[in-house]
């Protein structure tokens, strides 16, 4: 048993806090947000966020962040990826030096093109041994359901890894252990802009042969942005590849699936923000994505038509033929 810290009472947080918790750790979570961190308490649930999904009694809440990061041997945090910095930078002399500290948050930086782990790693001065994350095909409302699910614990320290691995091991959530942080952050980011942009063409009817076809040439986008970065060829094939790419823009689960139906339904952009419950962080990182594609000269033409409707106001139908009138090549260039 490990004394773990979650920064997050959001859906994600929450839902990751009863993950630890079955897998037999004492869970302190941290949040703003008064009423959740009360019923977290006393009621043993989080409704607004997971529903009336009762809550282990092994998991409490806390409004005092150094309450909850003084005896954290395992921190993690499930935080919007664009508020991430702000939210812990008077957090950094709280935290036990041989905390190992890890991401839940799929997402890069916007102006920094940083992935959350370098975030953590420039605001806490954490160094590599001690910096893990987590992604893969974990939708929230399914795992806080205790369905099946496996996922990737990513660090460039073996024994960070496996740590972390241990802690969260359970009889529904089986993680696997990978070196390439790069690959598995990345592919956590970008595939939520690839499923704005399915949801997008699920918004505006098109069938399977669509969406398999965004998913396909929007995986081939991600490993060649990786590959440019230094990411590890295997990585995308792998769980945290096309595994969390097919989860999340095939279900409607996915926040970011839901805004982009949403937006291919005609409801404007900034109606469809509100709409959503949670974060879709794939309309702020389409932008991060396609400005670190243009600094290492790789081609993003999903990653482009997502940004072009999302921000620059064009119109879906002309943006998709856009994409299809683009010039034929051979699938493998």
């Amino acid at each position: 048993m490990s004394t773990v810290a979650v920064l997050g009472t959001g859906a994600w947080g929450t839902t990751f806090a009863g993950v630890l918790a079955d897998a037999d750790n004492e869970v302190l979570m941290w949040g703003i947000d008064a009423d959740a961190i009360e019923e977290i308490n006393t009621l043993h649930t989080n409704s607004a966020f997971i529903g009336e999904r009762d809550l282990p009694e092994t998991i409490t809440a806390t409004e005092d962040a150094e309450e909850a990061l003084a005896d954290a041997e395992l921190v993690f945090l499930a935080l919007p990826a664009q508020s991430m910095r702000t939210i812990i930078a008077d957090f950094a002399g709280l935290l036990s030096p041989e905390a190992i500290v890890t991401s839940l948050t799929k997402g890069i930086e916007v102006g920094t093109h940083l992935r959350m782990s370098e975030v953590l790693g420039e605001a806490w001065g954490i160094d590599d041994d001690h910096l893990t994350v987590v992604s893969g095909p974990n939708l929230a409302k399914e795992i806080a359901l205790r369905q099946p699910t496996a996922t990737v614990v990513a660090s460039r320290s073996e024994v960070a890894a496996q740590a972390v691995a241990d802690a969260v091991a359970s009889w529904y959530f089986r993680p696997y252990t990978n070196s390439d942080v790069v690959g598995v952050e990345l592919c956590g980011a970008y595939k939520n802009v690839i499923a704005v942009g399915a949801g997008i063409a699920d918004g505006r009817g098109f069938g399977n042969n669509t969406t398999a076809t965004i998913i396909t040439r929007g995986l081939a986008e991600i490993q060649r942005l990786g590959l440019a970065i230094g990411a590890a060829p295997d990585t995308f094939a792998g769980l945290a590849g096309v595994g969390d790419l097919i989860a999340t823009c095939a279900s409607p689960l996915s926040r970011n699936h839901a805004l982009g139906g949403l937006i291919g339904r005609g409801i404007p952009v900034s109606e469809a923000i509100t709409q959503i419950e949670g974060t879709a962080e794939g309309a702020q990182t389409s932008l991060s994505i396609q400005q670190l594609a243009r600094m290492v000269e790789v081609e993003v033409p999903i990653c482009d038509a997502v940004v072009a409707m999302l921000h620059e106001g064009k119109d879906p139908e002309k943006v998709m033929a856009a994409l299809l009138a683009r010039p034929r090549k051979a699938e493998g260039e």
